[in-house]
């Protein structure tokens, strides 16, 4: 049985040694995803990113729980957490602590958790996560759950990844203000309060509200997933525009969890009834290519490029005798005249 067949059949070895390959860019890992690529595009990939210590991971153990386990009769669903630590900027390792948050999901073979490294890049996201989704995608995992690192307003790239971006606040953790910033909280489509058993949480929701009702004052603009869109109520029905709700939640204790869930089952059926679903992935697709063409031509480019050149023209910018532009333009020439 190949790689592809086993992985199919639900083989976690062999899932696991895919990620490993995809993880390490392989020649192997390349070729095998390109056999599964066919196979993807059937789960539902949550985001869930905010600031450090608002329990992020806490959450997603507990929607994993819910989607195994569900309450309302539902069927229970294979669950896939893929979970980005940063990685030393000194060192380049990392902790991958997240799974140790999760100890109770162990065993259950219909939850597969898989945390990486950063691995230098920016966003919330590393570079082959995207890779990891669609293999999770492929071997038949219904719901995707994909934790950034939490470093702030940086993290948007989870939004043109995932279908449903969750943004988790938490009371407490400082300035209001800091919660309507333009960035990690436009790409929200739905918002938690998590550590709603702590003071003020009164206050972060009404300052989450005001930034909606802000937000919202007859027409609603998305710019996120590559996409700008104006819906007005006279050109649309009322239910046409997803206005992102806000739950509270005690995620150590499970309180909320539920409702996060329906909020994101709902999010699903508005995604699919208005279009949005195949919009947002044809945008997906589409920034996915632009960045690996971007990088496969920048190294096409090196081996066409002699290394003492290169140093050449770098250190002539170091010494401001050329400029950030013109080293670029001697560069895709390949001459100069320094």
């Amino acid at each position: 049985m190949t790689l592809v067949e086993s992985i199919i059949s639900g083989n976690r070895l062999a899932l696991s040694r895919l990620l490993t390959q995809i993880e390490n860019d392989t020649a192997e890992g390349r070729a095998a995803m390109s056999e599964l690529f066919p196979f993807t595009g059937r789960a539902h990939l949550i985001g869930i990113t905010g600031a450090p210590g608002t329990g992020k991971s806490s959450l997603v153990n507990q929607l994993a729980r819910y989607y195994r386990h569900p309450v309302n009769g539902e069927t229970a669903k294979r669950v896939a957490v893929v979970a980005v630590d940063p990685s030393s900027p000194f060192s380049g390792g990392a902790i991958l602590g997240d799974r140790i948050r999760m100890r109770d999901l162990a065993g259950d073979p219909g939850v597969y958790i898989r945390s990486m490294a950063t691995r230098g890049s920016l966003g919330g996201l590393a570079r082959t996560t995207s890779g990891l989704v669609q293999a999770f995608d492929a071997a038949g995992f219904e719901i995707i759950l994909v934790e950034t690192v939490g470093a702030g307003q940086a993290e948007v790239d989870i939004a043109r990844l995932a279908q449903t971006t969750i943004v988790v606040d938490a009371p407490g953790l400082g300035d209001e203000i800091q919660a309507i910033k333009a960035g990690i909280l436009e790409i929200a489509d739905i918002l938690v309060i998590n550590k709603a058993d702590r003071p003020g949480v009164e206050n972060t929701e009404r300052a989450l509200r005001g930034m909606l009702e802000l937000a919202h004052p007859g027409s609603r603009v998305f710019r996120k997933h590559a996409l700008t869109s104006q819906l007005a109520p006279e050109a649309a029905p009322s239910n046409a525009v997803w206005i992102p709700p806000i739950q509270r939640t005690v995620a150590t204790e499970g309180t909320g969890v539920s409702e996060v869930a329906q909020l994101i089952t709902r999010h699903q059926s508005y995604l699919l009834q208005t279009g949005d679903w195949s919009r947002r992935e044809q945008s997906r697709l589409e920034i996915e290519l632009e960045n690996m063409l971007e990088e496969e031509l920048v190294n096409r480019w090196r081996t066409q490029v002699a290394e003492s050149y290169y140093k050449t023209v770098l250190q002539a910018l170091l010494e401001r005798r050329i400029s950030p532009y013109k080293a670029v333009e001697d560069l895709l020439k390949g001459d100069s005249d320094l």
